[in-house]
């Protein structure tokens, strides 16, 4: 598996809790409240990775345009992860509040992964080899581990 598999396989897994979420009623407080929680982490790791991992390596052979769809899917991460998912975290499940949260975190990731699948995944299979993409894929599998471990550690 290269890296752009790998973030295709995290979309593919954050679209289907997403959808699952949406799905749900006020009643379903704890599995709104399971589902909040495996999407925060699953995010925690995409992010991370894309950021600290792909962003970079992408960004280091591309062209001044690669460089604005940087900064623009960095601004993407920081509106869900600095504003929408916080705000989502601290409202109660069994609100009207929630439901209209979670709507608007899925068509902002929605938006953030139809564009890094139609324009940035495909720049980044032009500009860096097979061996690099395995390489970053390596890498990137490591630290979703380690920030899985770490979630794990302050749960327990």
């Amino acid at each position: 598996m290269n890296a752009i598999d790998l973030l295709k396989q995290d979309h593919k897994t954050v679209k289907t809790l997403l959808a699952e979420l949406s799905e749900t009623t006020s009643r379903a407080v704890k599995k709104r409240s399971e589902l909040l929680r495996k999407i925060d982490l699953e995010l925690s790791q995409h992010t991370a990775i894309e950021e600290e991992i792909f962003y970079p390596a992408l960004r280091q052979v591309g062209e001044k345009e690669d460089e604005k769809m940087y900064f623009e899917s960095r601004e993407e991460h920081r509106t869900v992860d600095s504003l929408v998912l916080p705000d989502l975290k601290n409202t109660r499940p069994d609100s009207m509040e929630f439901a209209g949260r979670v709507k608007v975190l899925k068509e902002l990731l929605e938006h953030h992964i139809q564009e890094e699948e139609k324009e940035m995944f495909p720049r980044a299979e032009q500009l860096l080899d097979h061996p690099t993409l395995d390489r970053l894929a390596v890498a990137m599998q490591q630290m979703k581990k380690d920030i899985k471990a770490q979630w794990e550690k302050r749960a327990a």
